[in-house]
C-alpha cells in the first residue's frame, strides 16, 4: 500500500490523514478538499464567527506549519468528481486523476435548498464564506426568517437576536428540535427562544420566497400569511455528499453505506458526516452529523484500514449553545422514546433527562449540567436496564450536604416511625407513613453516588448504612452511630445484590457478599428473606435481602 488518498479536507478528513502519520504510515498521501480554505472547525460558524466574537481566522485547525509536517500533497480548491472503483482513481473537477491504493471518503454534506434560493438575501450556511456572507447580511438589515428550527436553525436564531436584530424561526413540526429530542425538550428550547424575544411560528410549512428586483422580500407560509423578511436562512437539512460517488459502484443510501468497520469496499472507507456504518453497540445502522464523530469515526477507519479490525461502536456525543444556555447529549434518541427527568430544578433551568428505547436507556440530556451528564453517560454504555431505571425515585437536586449532616436528618424524619415501621418495606407501611418514608429519602438523596438509607434499612441504633460506589463497583458502607450499648446483640447479615445484570460481576448473578449489621437488643430482627431495600444509586440498582 503506497498511496493513500483523503478526500475531503475538513475535521474527518484531516484527523484520517494526521492518524496515518501518527500510526507510522509513511506512504504517499493526497488530501483533496473542495473548499480553497485550509481544513477549519464548524461548529462556531453558526455562533463566534457569526456573532462577530471570532475572527475567521480562529477557525483554523491547523498551522501551516502543522499542514507542511503532514509530508502530503494538499489538493484544496479542488472538487472531486467521480470515482473509478475497479481502476483505484479518483477524477477530479478540473479533468485530472489521481491513483490511489487505498480511499478513504470524508465528503461531508451539502445543504438542502428551496426554489428560489439564489434570490439575494437568501443564505444557507455549511462553509466559512456561508458564514461571513450572512453576517454581512445581517450586519445590514433588520428583518431576518430562520427556516427550519434544527440545531443549525436554532442556533442561527440566537445568534441573529444577540445582535438585536427581528427574528422569526419557522418550524413546520409543532416545536423546535423535536425529532431528536421529542416534545417535551422541543417545548423548553420554544420557551428558551421566547424569552429572548424571538418569534415563533411552529407547526406550519413553507410555501415558497417571495422576491422583488432579485432580492427576497418575505417568506411565504402554508397557513397564507407571508412573513416580511430582509434576510432568509435555509436550515433545512442536509443530504450526505455523494454525488460525485454516483454509478461508482459503491453502496449509497443515506451516504455511502459501510459495515461496522467503517468499509464501504476492499480498501475503500468513510468517516464524518458521509458515512452510514452499523452501530453494533446499538445494533442499528446510523449517520452522524456531529462534531466529535467526524473526529472519532476518521480515526476508526484508518485503524481498520491499517489492519485494526475493530467494530466503530461510540456513544455519540453533540451539544448546541444558545443564548447562555448549553445543551449536550449522549447516545441516540430514537421516535416514540420513552423520557425521564433525572435532575431538574423547578425553574427549568439545569436538569438532566434520559431516554429509554426496548427496555434500555439509550440516550441522556444535559441541559447546563455537565457534570451530571457525564456520570448518566455510564448508564448509555452499559446498556443499562430502563425498567430497573425507572423502578426508583429521581434525585433531588440541590445543595449538596456533607454525609453526616444527611444521616441526621433522615434521622429526625423517621423518629415518628415506630421501628417494626422501619424494617418493613415501603409497600406494607400504611399510606401516610410511605409519603413520610419517601419524602425523606427524596430529600436525603443529594449526591448520585451516596444514597443514605440510615434507619429505614437496618433500623439500628447503633449503626447506619448507606450504599455507594468505589472503584467502579457497589459496596456496602456502615457507620457507627453511636457507642453499642451492652445489650447489643449480633445483628444480622444482609446479602447486597447489584441488579442490573453483568454490571458489577462476571457471572451474572450481580451478588457482591454478605454483610452484618449490629443491633440493638431490643431492636426487631427484620424477617429473614425480606427485602429490606432497594435503591438506584448512579451506575447500579441494589437490593439487600435479610439471610441470618
Amino acid at each position: 500500500m503506497k498511496r493513500i488518498v483523503v478526500v475531503g479536507a475538513s475535521a474527518a478528513g484531516l484527523t484520517a490523514a494526521e492518524t496515518l502519520r501518527h500510526r507510522g504510515w509513511n506512504g504517499d498521501l493526497t488530501l483533496i478538499g473542495e473548499e480553497p480554505d485550509p481544513p477549519y472547525d464548524r461548529p462556531p460558524l453558526s455562533k463566534q464567527v457569526l456573532t462577530g466574537a471570532w475572527e475567521p481566522e480562529r477557525t483554523t485547525l491547523r498551522s501551516p506549519q502543522d499542514l507542511a509536517r503532514l509530508e502530503a500533497d494538499l489538493r484544496l480548491g479542488q472538487r472531486a468528481a467521480a470515482l473509478d472503483v475497479e481502476g483505484h482513481r479518483v477524477r477530479l473537477g478540473n479533468g485530472e486523476s489521481i491513483g490511489y491504493d487505498a480511499l478513504i471518503i470524508a465528503t461531508g454534506v451539502a445543504p438542502r435548498r428551496l426554489p428560489d434560493s439564489e434570490l439575494a438575501g437568501v443564505h444557507v450556511l455549511r462553509t466559512l464564506d456561508d458564514a461571513l456572507a450572512l453576517r454581512a447580511d445581517l450586519l445590514a438589515q433588520s428583518a431576518v426568517v430562520v427556516v427550519g428550527a434544527g440545531f443549525l436553525g436554532t442556533e442561527v436564531a440566537a445568534a441573529a437576536r444577540t445582535m438585536n436584530l427581528k427574528v422569526t424561526l419557522v418550524e413546520p413540526e409543532p416545536a423546535p428540535v423535536r425529532r431528536p429530542f421529542g416534545d417535551r425538550i422541543g417545548k423548553l428550547i420554544a420557551e428558551l427562544h421566547r424569552e429572548h424575544g424571538t418569534n415563533l411560528r411552529c407547526g406550519v410549512p413553507v410555501t415558497r420566497l417571495r422576491g422583488a428586483g432579485g432580492q427576497v422580500t418575505g417568506v411565504e407560509l402554508g397557513d397564507g400569511t407571508t412573513l416580511p423578511a430582509d434576510v432568509v436562512v435555509l436550515a433545512l437539512g442536509s443530504a450526505p455528499a455523494t454525488r460525485w460517488l454516483t454509478g461508482s459502484g459503491l453502496r449509497l443510501g443515506d451516504g455511502v453505506l459501510c459495515d461496522a468497520l467503517c468499509q464501504a469496499a476492499p480498501g475503500i472507507y468513510a468517516a464524518g458526516d458521509v458515512a452510514s456504518w452499523h452501530n453494533p453497540h446499538f445494533g442499528t445502522r446510523m449517520r452522524l452529523e456531529h462534531r466529535m464523530n467526524a473526529t472519532e469515526q476518521a480515526m476508526a477507519a484508518v485503524g481498520n484500514l491499517l489492519g485494526d479490525a475493530k467494530p466503530f461502536a461510540p456513544v455519540p456525543y453533540f451539544w448546541t449553545d444558545q443564548y447562555d444556555t448549553r445543551i449536550q447529549a449522549y447516545g441516540i434518541f430514537p421516535p416514540g422514546s420513552d423520557l425521564r427527568l433525572v435532575h431538574d430544578t423547578a425553574s427549568n433551568s439545569h436538569f438532566t433527562a434520559a431516554y429509554g428505547h426496548h427496555g434500555r436507556v439509550v440516550g441522556v440530556l444535559g441541559w447546563n449540567t455537565p457534570r451530571q451528564l457525564r456520570t448518566l453517560r455510564r448508564l448509555v454504555a452499559e446498556r443499562a436496564s430502563w425498567t430497573d431505571f425507572t423502578a426508583t425515585p429521581a434525585p433531588h437536586h440541590g445543595r449538596r450536604q456533607h454525609p453526616r449532616t444527611v444521616t441526621a436528618s433522615v434521622d429526625r424524619g423517621l423518629r415518628g416511625l415506630s421501628r417494626v415501621d422501619r424494617l418493613t418495606s415501603p409497600s406494607a407501611l400504611p399510606q401516610r407513613r410511605a409519603r413520610l418514608h419517601d419524602e425523606v429519602l427524596r430529600r436525603a438523596h443529594v449526591d448520585r453516588h451516596q444514597v443514605p438509607l440510615t434507619g429505614d434499612w437496618f433500623g439500628s441504633r447503633s449503626s447506619s448504612a448507606r450504599l455507594g460506589s468505589a472503584g467502579g463497583r457497589c459496596r456496602l458502607l456502615l457507620h457507627r452511630g453511636e457507642r453499642p450499648r451492652s445489650g447489643c446483640g449480633p445483628g444480622f447479615a444482609a446479602r447486597l445484590r447489584c441488579r442490573i445484570p453483568g454490571r458489577c460481576t462476571t457471572d451474572g448473578s450481580g451478588l457482591l457478599g454478605e454483610h452484618r449489621v449490629p443491633r440493638a437488643a431490643d431492636d426487631h430482627r427484620p424477617p429473614l428473606g425480606s427485602v429490606t431495600m432497594c435503591r438506584f444509586t448512579a451506575r447500579h440498582f441494589l437490593s439487600a435481602v435479610v439471610t441470618s
